[in-house]
Formats: structure tokens, C-alpha cells, sequence
């Protein structure tokens, strides 16, 4: 292996890990939105407010994250060729995250609006499917059980 391919897995790995600690924290986020009391505006605006510079900062991780991906996949082959078929699995967790990560922005625009519908509860288990997203894709990356 090139050290090239190295430091492009190194920062990959740095990224992705970096994107992921972004998205266990912003659902976090929402659980207290969600437990914030009508008449506590001041509140509410402080946890919008960090809410919105993690989702932005998750954003801009997220981006050399994907990117540096595609480079190891498309310019190093990796999860190419015969029994690959590992990397179509962790292609379709991948492409969950980012829905994942989307649909943080759209539930970020409810509270925004004062048109969230769900409980703190619920923010709570969704908050644990980017562990197991995280999980799965980790799993599929080191064993390549298939």
C-alpha cells in the first residue's frame, strides 16, 4: 500500500468519526428541546442556537468524509471486485447516515418553527440509530463478512 492510500484512510477514518460524533449529539440536542418548557424562550433559543452550529459543523464533516470515501473507493479500488459485497452493504448504511443526518435538518426546521409533534422519548431512540449505524458500517468495513 502507497502512503498515499494511507493518509487518505487516515483523514477518512478522522472524518467520518468526526461527522458521527456531530450526529450522536445533535438528536441529544433534541431531547432537550423537546423537554423545554413553552414559557422558557431564552432556553429554547440557546439549545436552537447550538443545535444549528452542530448541525452546520457536521455538515462541513461530513463533506471531506464522503469524499475521501469515493477516493479510497474509486481511486484505490477498494470494495472492488470479487466478494465486495461488503462494501454494498456499507454503501447502503452510508447512504442511510446521510438521510439520517438530512432528516436532522428537517427535524432541527420543526423546532425552529414550533412545529415539532414528537416527544422527548422518541429523540431518545432516534438518537441511538446512528449507533447502530455506526456500528454496522464499522462491522462491514473490519470483518468484510461477505
Amino acid at each position: 500500500m502507497s502512503s498515499g492510500y494511507l493518509w487518505v484512510k487516515a483523514f477518512h477514518v478522522v472524518f467520518v468519526a468526526s461527522w458521527f460524533a456531530g450526529l450522536f449529539y445533535l438528536p441529544r440536542l433534541f431531547v432537550n428541546l423537546a423537554m423545554v418548557a413553552p414559557d422558557s424562550h431564552a432556553e429554547r433559543e440557546r439549545l436552537l442556537l447550538m443545535a444549528r452550529k452542530l448541525y452546520r459543523f457536521s455538515t462541513l464533516l461530513m463533506l471531506p468524509a464522503v469524499a475521501l470515501g469515493l477516493v479510497l473507493w474509486l481511486h484505490y479500488g477498494i470494495g472492488l471486485g470479487a466478494g465486495s459485497g461488503w462494501m454494498h452493504a456499507k454503501l447502503a448504511g452510508v447512504v442511510a447516515v446521510l438521510g439520517y443526518h438530512h432528516w436532522c435538518r428537517r427535524l432541527l426546521g420543526d423546532f425552529e418553527r414550533l412545529a415539532n409533534r414528537r416527544s422527548h422519548r422518541w429523540y431518545r431512540v432516534f438518537n441511538e440509530v446512528t449507533v447502530l449505524l455506526f456500528t454496522a458500517i464499522v462491522v462491514l468495513v473490519v470483518v468484510k463478512p461477505f
